[in-house]
């Protein structure tokens, strides 16, 4: 049980900042709503606003998630170099805890972030289908907590080198999110990039949300999906939880 109060803990103290200046939630939409206000019009997906909303907004939380997850790892390193991880890892808290509680604190804007931009696009076409995009927002959670946690593992790892922990979570993020198709349809592109495509986990994922927005449940594209969410949930957590477990006072 102590485990357990340990991550309330670490959620807690995690979220103060944020309820308390909301505003950073608000301007992390503005990237997004300015993705659907100028790329939707350009696709050639189904022929109508309602239909390309359908492709496009799947993928635009597909990537908040990303984006917003990967970076979080940022923070941490200011603690490390301000020495307040260390006066935490000197108490009796459990140091996985510290990982979990984080991880999970940042669901809470994404998830917020998430359904004011299902929101938005609601009465230019948007079909709902609440379970299936509930569904769809709860893998996304455990994806991004999972990337989170190997955010504070990547921080840990790069407390001696701040920018080496810059370059590599772009490194990484930015061509999963480009090979995964989130901005055009990758169907559409060379046969090399359909393929290489089929090696990005974040392919199946994306596939897997617009299949659940689209009002799918019982299908092999939801359960790759599924298994990707699951998949970078348990690695992420495991190895963040074991970076903090070594991190030296």
């Amino acid at each position: 049980m102590s485990f357990f109060r340990d991550v309330a803990t670490s959620f807690t103290r995690e979220m103060k900042p944020t309820l308390a200046d909301p505003s950073w939630m608000a301007f992390g939409l503005v990237q997004p709503v300015l993705y659907l206000a100028f790329f939707v019009p350009l696709l050639d997906v189904g022929g109508s606003t309602a239909e390309a909303l359908q492709w496009f907004v799947p993928g635009m939380i597909v990537m908040l998630t990303l984006f917003g997850t990967a970076m979080v790892g940022w923070s941490l390193t200011e603690e490390l170099m301000s020495g307040v991880l260390e006066r935490f890892l000197a108490t009796p808290m459990s140091r996985p805890a510290l990982i979990f509680g984080r991880s999970l604190k940042e669901m809470f804007p994404l998830a917020l972030q998430a359904l004011a931009l299902i929101l938005l696009a609601w009465p230019f076409g948007l079909e709902l289908h609440r379970f299936q995009m509930l569904f769809g927002l709860a893998l996304l959670a455990l994806f991004g907590a999972g990337v989170a946690a190997l955010s504070y593992a990547l921080a840990i790892a790069a407390r001696h080198n701040t920018s080496l922990f810059y370059m590599v979570s772009q490194s990484v993020a930015l061509p999963l999110m480009l090979l995964g198709g989130v901005l055009l349809p990758i169907e559409n592109g060379p046969g090399w990039l359909y393929i290489a495509s089929r090696f990005n986990p974040l392919t199946y994922l994306i596939e897997a949300e617009r299949a659940l927005f689209a009002g799918e449940m019982l299908s092999a594209t939801v359960l790759w999906g599924v298994l990707v969410a699951l998949g970078t949930a348990v690695v992420g957590l495991s190895i963040g939880a074991r970076a903090i477990r070594k991190a030296s006072l």
